[in-house]
């Protein structure tokens, strides 16, 4: 093996990413090293590559970025006996402390002291990464590495999904990003009686019907208004906020019944100016859940089961696929909008369709 490796990198604190040859990971004993087939990009390496306020606070360059990813083990470390060399594997990219009060009580997908790949530490845009062994899923050989890679956003779509019965209810679907529509084909798998969708752009929204939705909304109309008119004035019962827009969120709130549920996963990108808790929230007796992540491995397992149930296809959302080196290409079709999502090649286009 090499002892150098083809990355893409955050070199400073401005926007852009540049390719490099970085030292291959270290494997600590109780690490394992995986040769990536597949790296796909996510909201929150857009907002890294535009070094955007909420980037600007969190991240420390220079590092290589990339939380999602597929791939081969190629070494473990001397203590590992949970994973084998030759092993197809994706990972909870989201490395927990195990001791702070969150993660002693069973809730370590909300770790206080989270080391995320990409963000914190050495991410995924690259040949090679190491992660803890903990932190590794066994996928099905047969699983394309695109699809293996989008299961840890997948699962992002199912906690906030599943964090309330969706069944015979009227769900509204606030963003049809990527995680957007995969919670759209959740709703619809789950038996939603009806999927109100919106964004602002055209070509999302019909790939959100696509997926499932059955009521597509223009997110510069009158979205509440015509959800009232189509609920006759009773609003959704369950809100999942995926875009973290303002509007999207005030608009979301105002369409939720009074005793609705809302689960929150969107990302604002600076604090909200202004938000009527008292209306949209206190007085409606609105039950509010914020989704960190995944449960750990609750979230996995349910994710497993979805996709091998076959009612739930997400490979319609993976639009492109390119080697690492069009980097600039394929950042630059998810910021347009033009782009879903894409899948990266960093050791070579073998890996997909």
């Amino acid at each position: 093996m090499n002892e150098t490796m083809l990355a893409l990198v955050k070199p400073a604190a401005a926007p852009g990413a540049r390719l490099e040859r970085v030292p291959v990971p270290f494997v600590g004993p109780n690490d394992v090293l995986i040769r990536v087939r597949a790296a796909t990009i996510c909201g929150t390496d857009l907002h890294i590559y535009r070094w955007d306020p909420w980037a600007q606070k969190r991240m420390h360059p220079p590092l290589v970025f990339g939380h999602e990813f597929s791939g081969d083990v190629v070494a473990i470390g001397s203590a590992v006996d949970s994973v084998a060399v030759g092993e197809y594997v994706s990972a909870e990219s989201h490395i927990v402390c195990g001791r702070c009060y969150a993660c002693r009580a069973g809730a370590n997908h909300v770790c206080r002291n989270v080391q995320i790949i990409g963000v914190d530490r050495a991410g995924c845009f690259a040949e090679y990464i190491a992660m803890p062994a903990a932190n590794i899923w066994k996928n099905d050989p047969t699983m394309p590495a695109a699809i293996a890679s989008a299961q840890e956003p997948f699962g992002n779509a199912v906690h906030t999904a599943f964090a309330t019965s969706l069944t015979a209810k009227r769900v509204l679907i606030t963003g049809c990003g990527p995680i957007g529509l995969f919670t759209i084909a959740i709703a619809a798998a789950a038996g939603a009686g009806r999927i109100f969708a919106t964004d602002l752009q055209l070509h999302r929204l019909e790939m959100g019907h696509k997926m499932g939705a059955t009521d597509l909304i223009d997110a510069r109309s009158d979205v509440v208004a015509a959800i009232l008119q189509a609920t006759e004035g009773e609003g959704v019962d369950v809100l999942l906020e995926m875009s973290g827009s303002q509007g999207a969120i005030e608009q979301g709130f105002k369409s939720l019944r009074p005793g609705g549920f809302a689960a929150l996963l969107g990302l604002p990108e600076s604090p909200l100016m202004s938000f009527d808790l008292t209306n949209e929230i206190v007085f409606k007796g609105a039950t509010v859940y914020g989704v960190f992540g995944r449960k750990m491995f609750e979230t996995w397992y349910q994710t497993r089961g979805l996709l091998q149930s076959g009612k739930v296809d997400i490979s319609p959302v993976i639009s492109h696929h390119m080697p690492l080196e069009q980097y600039e290409q394929a950042f630059q079709l998810m910021l347009s909008g033009e782009a879903d999502k894409v899948a990266l090649y960093p050791n070579g286009m073998m890996y997909a369709p």
